[in-house]
């Protein structure tokens, strides 16, 4: 099936898509403890209204953030381009493919599709449909959620190898 990329961890490519990545370190964002408290019944960064403005512009989505036990949420929203490498993007699968250090949850539209494998450990890659049939235009919330793991000892620190969307067609007669 052909396919074109869009690298969401350049300036073209999030320019090619209005996008702009976020982050901010907790569970729960701006909350003391980073949120962890007993009986959460969900962090609001997930959701697509979240006000992340106060949040950092993240410029290198590969750049360590913090070390030990952490948390941290980067969050953009994406806009479908009329069309990618000269195809038209109209009726097209949309997937956003990821690799998170050390573990990670993908929330689209403040969703986590949890049969689809969208919550992974220890960067495993990653991938989530998007749209089966895009319409240029369409907007998107993409929420990740990583920690630096493994929880009980963690060693590194949190960053995202790579995150694109992948926009697949299928030739014509096919």
């Amino acid at each position: 099936m052909p396919r074109a990329i869009i690298d969401l961890n350049t300036e073209s490519g999030l320019a090619t898509v209005k996008g702009q990545w976020r982050f901010a370190q907790g569970l729960v964002p701006g909350e003391p403890n980073e949120g962890l408290v007993s009986q959460l019944e969900g962090s609001p960064a997930r959701l697509p209204d979240y006000d992340d403005s106060g949040w950092e512009e993240c410029k290198d989505l590969a750049k360590w953030i913090t070390h030990g036990f952490s948390f941290v949420w980067y969050r953009t929203k994406v806009t479908f381009p009329e069309t990618i490498d000269g195809h038209p993007v109209k009726g097209v699968r949309v997937q956003f493919e990821t690799c998170i250090d050390d573990y990670g949850e993908l929330w689209v539209d403040g969703e986590c599709d949890r049969d689809r494998g969208t919550v992974q450990g220890f960067n495993v890659p990653q991938r989530l449909k998007i749209s089966e049939t895009a319409e240029p235009g369409e907007q998107h919330t993409i929420a990740i959620l990583a920690a630096n793991g493994p929880l009980a000892a963690p060693g590194g620190a949190v960053f995202v190898r790579y995150a694109t969307l992948a926009f697949e067609w299928r030739e014509p007669g096919y």
